[in-house]
């Protein structure tokens, strides 16, 4: 009787999985949704939700079944998070599925990426139990992978920074001096023509007239009243001011021979001057009078409002308004550097002649990288506590693909200024490059003001995944980077223009309008794009043959014809 009854029990658990089983086997794809729909690569993962559902009187009341997702690839498989769900009658902290009614599920994981993965198949693996018993139930394919588009974002065809010279040809100056006057006077006094403003201003006028490089531009007299007084008497003294200078300066200027043009003007009353002194001055009260100022725009309101405050008044008389009954004289000299053909002669045959800025700015004067080098090699050994020339070399380097000597220079550029912000910049690409986004992140922190860095910024946003900020940065960029994130952004006409757009495309730039062709389904678009990939280079025209974005082209005759 024992016997009998242990079979009966073996005999019933038995039936209970051929029912669990049978049921299981019988899900198929329709009950299973994943987003996104086609895998797809995102900073070096394989992200994927599945939303699922059991139908009712589907999941046995005792069952344990644990749901895992496989992605199947050729030559190997890998697993994500498992989830497991339990029936009704099973005491458990799992998801409690109704056998009446069934129950919907929502899982979440993700697969480190690997080349092999572009052609794969995502599946889910069932495994139910019911007591120590495990029965497995055939996998369920529901969905394909993987989209790796993102991965032809390109470190070595971003933009490095050069660190610019800071030549300038024509450099302006301005030479200035003051003529005093007394309280309620317009004479030029000798003190003041002999004391050493004006003296100063003389020696400037006679150098620039006598420099070869240097050329007296203009001559500014603005001359002023102090606003106490009536406002007539002011501006009629203010104007003889102006009048009694700019017939000292002409004198002057004729004595130098310098022709140029005098542009005089006056001030009746300077009320901008008299509250900058104000606020420099240590004058009691002084946040009153300046509050004054504010309150009252008539001149002669404000005089007597100002006035009003007897103890600051005398301070005033005797500190500040003294220093606004002037005539205040600026000479404008342009000094003119030297000639493109001078720079370039002086940097072949004698460099040291040059400063730092003229020998880098030769560098942009000659056509060959080779040129260039050779002047970057002179600068640095002329100017080792400059980086610049240092970095620059580098830049060549990694522009031609050397990315050994390109680390190596920018390396040693680091050593002598580890705050440069080309420098920073161009490290940040070679760890994009190796496509350590974390390293490029903190260098770009410091390379605030490069001229390049949004593009950098751009690229290092498509590594990480984040495809708005990617477009944002690429704002102008004509770039095959610049277009990939706008197809990553599935904005597909604004990469259109931009690929249109790109003055050297290369292989990569056709294989990206083929992309586009693809994911807007015009098969014309697609067949012109690898042709002009092919034709640049074959090799990145027959990746398509294996890529998931011309799955719909497979069949087709010209396709193939490129591809294969």
């Amino acid at each position: 009787m024992y016997k009998h009854l242990c079979l009966t029990l073996v005999a019933a658990m038995l039936l209970v999985f051929s029912s669990c089983s049978k049921k299981m086997g019988g899900l198929t794809s329709d009950y299973f949704t994943t987003t996104p729909e086609v895998l797809e690569e995102v900073a070096g993962e394989v992200p994927v939700t599945i939303n699922g559902k059991f139908p009712a009187k589907f999941f046995n009341k005792k069952a344990i079944v644990t749901v895992t997702p496989v992605l199947a690839y050729n030559g190997g498989e890998a697993y994500g998070e498992s989830t497991t769900f339990q029936g009704e009658k099973v005491e458990g902290n799992n998801k409690t599925i109704s056998y009446s009614e069934g129950g919907l599920f929502t899982m979440k994981t993700s697969f480190k990426y690997k080349d092999v993965m572009a052609k794969s198949e995502l599946y889910l693996e069932f495994t139910a139990k019911i007591g120590k018993k495990e029965v497995k139930i055939p996998r369920v394919k529901i969905a394909d992978g993987v989209i790796s588009t993102a991965l032809l974002s390109s470190a070595a065809s971003s933009t490095p920074a050069i660190a610019p010279d800071k030549f300038q040809r024509i450099i302006k100056e301005a030479h200035q001096a003051n003529i005093m006057f007394l309280i309620q006077q317009a004479e030029l006094r000798a003190s003041e023509l002999k004391g050493q403003s004006v003296k100063g201003l003389k020696e400037k006028l006679a150098d620039a007239s006598k420099a070869e490089n240097k050329k007296v531009t203009s001559l500014e007299i603005s001359s002023y009243a102090s606003p106490d007084g009536g406002l007539d008497l002011n501006e009629k003294l203010a104007a003889k001011r102006e009048k009694v200078s700019t017939d000292f300066m002409n004198k002057e200027l004729k004595k130098a021979n310098v022709k140029t043009e005098v542009e005089g003007k006056f001030t009746a009353e300077d009320w901008d001057g008299f509250k900058e002194l104000v606020e420099k001055s240590n004058i009691q009260d002084k946040e009153i009078i300046v509050r004054v100022l504010s309150m009252y725009s008539d001149p002669e309101e404000r005089e007597r409002e100002i006035k009003n405050i007897s103890v600051a008044y005398k301070d005033l008389a005797d500190e500040i308004l003294p220093q606004l009954r002037r005539s205040k004289l600026t000479l404008n000299v342009e000094i003119i550097g030297k000639s493109d053909d001078q720079i370039l002669q002086l940097a072949k045959y004698t460099p040291t002649e040059l400063t730092v800025d003229e020998i880098l700015y030769a560098a942009t004067l000659v056509d060959t990288d080779a040129e260039k080098v050779a002047i970057y090699k002179k600068t640095a050994e002329l100017f080792p506590a400059d980086y610049r020339a240092v970095n620059n070399i580098g830049v060549i380097s990694f522009k031609e693909g050397d990315f050994e000597t390109a680390q190596s220079q920018f390396e040693k550029a680091a050593k002598i200024n580890a705050n440069a912000p080309e420098v920073n910049m161009n490290k940040a690409l070679l760890s994009l490059k190796d496509n350590n986004a974390a390293a490029a992140k903190t260098l770009l922190g410091k390379a605030t003001g490069v001229k390049e860095l949004e593009e950098t910024m751009g690229l290092m946003y498509i590594q990480t995944g984040d495809y708005k900020n990617a477009v944002k940065a690429f704002d102008g960029v004509k770039s095959n980077n610049a277009a990939l994130a706008f197809i990553l952004n599935k904005d597909y006409n604004k990469a259109k223009t931009i690929l249109n757009e790109i003055a050297q495309p290369d292989a990569t730039t056709g294989y990206l309008s083929a992309i586009v062709g693809a994911r807007t389904n015009n098969a014309s678009m697609v067949i012109e794009g690898l042709k002009a990939s092919a034709a640049k280079d074959a090799t990145v025209a027959r990746k398509a043959l294996t890529d998931i974005e011309f799955a719909k082209f497979v069949t087709n005759a010209d396709f193939l014809k490129i591809v294969k």
